[in-house]
């Protein structure tokens, strides 16, 4: 794919801030396991500068006005360094906001644009995990308005976000239609944020539990209308699957091939460069063609919502193929650079860790497989047919 003079330049921007700003305070977020709200908020300022922050949101909004294959090569260019460093510069601002009314948007969405509010979603429950319909957090309607109870749990950036988009069932009787989105700030009466589950990877981002005890909702805190939460959900995550994922994994991958190939080049054994061994060149020519392969499917799935496009299956599709083609990759880099590549000391220990989520988050590798197979024994063959 040829890239405009403009692409080039989008891409070489986000390149020199993540090198200049933002990888050299890895260490620090890996020894510490959290960032500092200075640092935090020092890296959202100058993000805003670069012209970065908000990219994903139209211009009319106050955001940056990119398309969604112009937003890949950033998150691809992001993928590079660490989830917490991502989120404080490129802000998080999630494209269902702008269903709000215009009430709604001057109190949540343009603070959001502006880096003075920050969002998280609150759909993962205990026991629910991929199925974003079996929740079990109840919206009760009482008056104009509604009274929330429930709990989520793994909440990425809990700690550090004000307002959450949370999911809750206002329709036990409606199924998947009976499941509306929620607009709720943190220290509302009733709500609780607790604890910060520590994981293998990810360090800096908090994940924490919400509770949810009877939190009085007034009719503007529902974002769209009653009942119609989970379609705007699942239209967000397909946008989050592929920049979130197929991007930042293609990012996470494309530094690790750049180490291994550097190393492969310096490193000796037996008097010679190890990347003289077939079964060396084999593990780089291999992550070679599976890099390439994968940042032109975040590309065609990228390409296919701007042209409107119905890109489910070729998301679903990408989400499995990215996140395993990465956990490949890290896998390699870690036998290539032996045991300095298993030290706790170097970058290719902390990406090994950081890529195992990509197979778990926004829904698992199992599940997608399964939506993509389904898809095809009832639809055909056409997800592979150019024509279609």
């Amino acid at each position: 794919m040829a890239l405009s003079s403009e692409q080039r330049l989008l891409i070489s921007t986000a390149r020199a801030f993540v090198e200049k700003e933002l990888i050299p305070l890895e260490k620090e977020v890996e020894t510490a396991d959290r960032l500092s709200d200075e640092v935090a908020r020092s890296i959202t300022q100058k993000a805003k500068e670069y012209g970065l922050y908000a990219a994903n949101i139209p211009e009319k909004f106050g955001g940056g006005g990119l398309s969604a294959l112009d937003n890949t090569m950033i998150e691809e260019e992001f993928g590079r360094t660490s989830d917490i460093l991502v989120r404080r510069a490129l802000g998080g601002v999630y494209e269902m906001l702008l269903e709000l009314s215009e009430e709604q948007k001057a109190r949540w969405l343009f603070p959001s644009v502006e880096g003075d509010r920050v969002a998280a979603v609150g759909f993962t429950e205990p026991g629910g995990g991929s199925d974003a319909a079996g929740i079990k957090t109840r919206a009760r309607k009482v008056g104009s308005g509604w009274r929330l109870s429930g709990q989520k749990c793994f909440i990425s950036d809990g700690a550090y976000a004000d307002y959450f988009i949370v999911t809750a069932v206002t329709d036990p009787d409606a199924g998947a239609k009976g499941i509306s989105l929620f607009l709720v700030d943190k220290g509302m009466p009733g709500f609780t944020v607790s604890g910060n589950q520590p994981m293998m990877g990810s360090r800096g981002t908090s994940h924490v539990d919400l509770y949810f005890d009877n939190v009085e909702l007034e009719p503007i805190h529902l974002i769209g209308k009653e009942g119609g939460g989970l379609k705007l959900m699942l239209g967000s995550m397909g946008r989050i699957r592929i920049m979130h994922v197929g991007a930042r994994s293609v990012g996470k991958a494309t530094r690790l091939f750049e180490l291994m190939v550097g190393y492969a080049q310096e490193r000796t054994q037996f008097e010679q460069p190890i990347g003289n061994y077939q079964l060396m060149q084999q593990m780089l020519a291999d992550s070679a063609v599976e890099i390439e392969a994968t940042r032109l499917l975040v590309r065609q799935a990228a390409e296919d919502l701007d042209n409107g496009i119905d890109a489910r299956d070729r998301i679903a599709l990408l989400k499995v193929y990215a996140s395993e083609m990465l956990g490949r990759v890290a896998d390699r880099a870690v036998q290539v650079f032996g045991g300095m590549g298993y030290s706790k000391d170097h970058i290719v220990e902390k990406i090994y860790r950081d890529a195992r989520l990509y197979r778990i988050i926004d829904g698992t590798s199992e599940v997608h497989r399964a939506v993509v197979g389904r898809n095809l024994v009832a639809k055909g063959p056409g997800l592979v047919d150019p024509l279609r």
